[in-house]
């Protein structure tokens, strides 16, 4: 795919660039795609009437930087007892991306004061019991070998912990084995400011439009290697077309209908399983004053690696919160304001016997949820008073987080595989992607665009106008950053400096 190859068709195009939905990683592309090319005419679509109000919303993601400082799922103890932790080793690394791309940004003015969307604050892992505090220690010798996790320290002296996390151990039972990691460089990302912040400036740039209140109702790919875009205003009621050399679908939980209309070979066998989530909100002042980090634990056997419990301090539209969760849950919707029918208007001929094989396979998780979804408020804040025992009913409310939708894919040897990360699709000619799944999401936007950009464009990318400015907002672009202390400090200073952190 090459975006300046003249497109052969009788009618001409109304657009180079297509993005369907507003959040995150839309935003990331549209600004990445507009640095590389400031000449491209991009249009972008979303069925809601605001920007980033399904999973980039603040509300609706943990807004916790995943860089693997805390979550224990990316660390997996192998049988040999060893602890793995390559997945741990690329998301940190990603997440660097990330902050080097944001930081480029603001110092070159197209995104605002950095405080806005981003702030420093602990990332902890914290864990009970002689088996997983031993677990923990080997997690930690592990990561410390790592550049990327430079600084972590470990503990098991209950009074060091007491004054890092003072909720955590206030009434725990003395007599408890328990331990915890921390890295004061975490963050806490408002992914909604951010995306508002990324769409703002792209709307200023020539050649940009943005729609809200409109619908996707089909895509096809035209004789000439046009697509045809069918749209409808749901305001109106009136529907158009829109042609295009180049799309992605972006829209979260909406992705999978959508890639099924496009009709490309490469989208078949490609399934959904939603998943749905629910955090307790405290409600009393004094309680959320008294912590101060973002504290990890393991997940239940059998449950999503979305569902890791954790007691998180967030900034949400100017005010210290504090949440508790994720509960899991099971809805049929793929989007937190969809239809119920989204999960059965998915379900087609090509995708049938992984959807089903996957089910098999998973068990244990349909039980998990099925547990989840018939929990009590009692057993929702006996779950809280584990990570915070003196915990009280009247200081908690249940709020609904988003919606997530996990990819299930076909698979050789076991017919289907339901997957708990990200799964970027895109057709043979790179003239149309998609972005599934879920964790760790938002936080490594920054990395799969440069890959996705890099898949559907490879000429443009490979030309030298392209990698300068690849290395001009990304830095270490290309550099592996787990392998050169030098390089990994030296772009975290910059990152840090740039993005305010060192000041938090």
């Amino acid at each position: 795919m090459n975006l300046t190859t003249p497109i052969t068709t009788a009618k001409p195009l109304d657009t180079d660039v297509v993005l369907i939905g507003a959040g995150i990683m839309s935003a990331t592309l549209g600004v990445l795609l507009k640095e590389l090319d400031p000449k491209l005419t991009i249009a972008i679509y979303e069925r809601l009437d605001e920007v980033a109000a399904e999973s980039s919303d603040a509300w609706n993601n943990a807004g916790t930087g995943h860089s693997a400082f805390c979550e224990l799922n990316y660390t997996p103890q192998l049988p040999d007892g060893s602890v793995e932790i390559s997945k741990a080793d690329k998301i940190a690394e990603q997440f660097e991306l990330s902050k080097q791309f944001w930081a480029s940004l603001v110092q070159e003015g197209r995104l605002p004061e950095p405080g806005n969307f981003i702030r420093t604050i602990p990332h902890m892992s914290f864990v009970w019991g002689e088996a997983n505090v031993e677990y923990l220690r080997k997690r930690h010798a592990a990561l410390i070998a790592s550049p990327l996790f430079k600084g972590m320290e470990f503990s098991t002296d209950p009074a060091l912990i007491e004054e890092w996390i003072p909720l955590v151990m206030d009434g725990r039972d003395p007599s408890q084995p328990v331990a915890a990691t921390r890295m004061d460089i975490g963050t806490d990302v408002n992914f909604g400011s951010l995306t508002r912040s990324l769409f703002d400036y792209l709307r200023q740039q020539p050649g940009v439009t943005f729609e809200l209140g409109q619908e996707i109702k089909d895509l096809n790919r035209k004789d000439g290697g046009a697509w045809q875009v069918k749209i409808k205003d749901l305001a109106s009621g009136n529907s158009r077309k829109v042609r295009t050399r180049f799309v992605f679908i972006g829209a979260g939980g909406g992705t999978l209908p959508l890639l099924e209309k496009s009709d490309i070979p490469e989208a078949n066998g490609f399934g959904g399983f939603p998943v749905s989530g629910q955090w307790l909100k405290c409600l009393n002042p004094e309680v959320i004053a008294y912590h101060e980090a973002k504290v990890y634990g393991k997940a239940s056997v059998g449950s999503p690696p979305m569902s890791v419990p954790h007691l998180d301090t967030r900034q949400i539209n100017g005010r210290k919160e504090l949440l508790f969760g994720p509960y899991a849950g099971f809805s049929t919707k793929f989007l937190k304001q969809g239809s119920y029918a989204d999960l059965f208007r998915s379900i087609e001929l090509g995708n049938i016997r992984p959807l089903l094989y996957a089910g098999a396979r998973n068990i244990p998780l349909t039980k998990y949820l099925i547990g989840q979804v018939m929990q009590t408020p009692e057993q929702r804040i006996e779950a809280l008073r584990e990570y915070y025992p003196g915990a009280k009913p009247e200081d908690w409310q249940l709020e609904t987080a988003g919606q997530r939708v996990q990819v299930i894919k076909k698979d050789k040897k076991q017919g289907g595989v339901l997957e708990f990360g990200t799964e970027v699709v895109t057709s043979a000619d790179g003239s149309i992607a998609a972005l599934l799944g879920a964790s760790p999401g938002a936080s490594t936007a920054v990395s799969i665009m440069l890959d996705l950009v890099q898949r559907c464009f490879p000429e443009q990318a490979a030309t030298e106008a392209w990698q300068t400015v690849f290395h001009r907002l990304v830095p270490s672009f290309g550099q592996p950053l787990a392998e050169s202390r030098s390089l990994c400090a030296s772009v975290r200073a910059h990152s840090a400096k740039v993005l305010k952190l060192e000041e938090a």
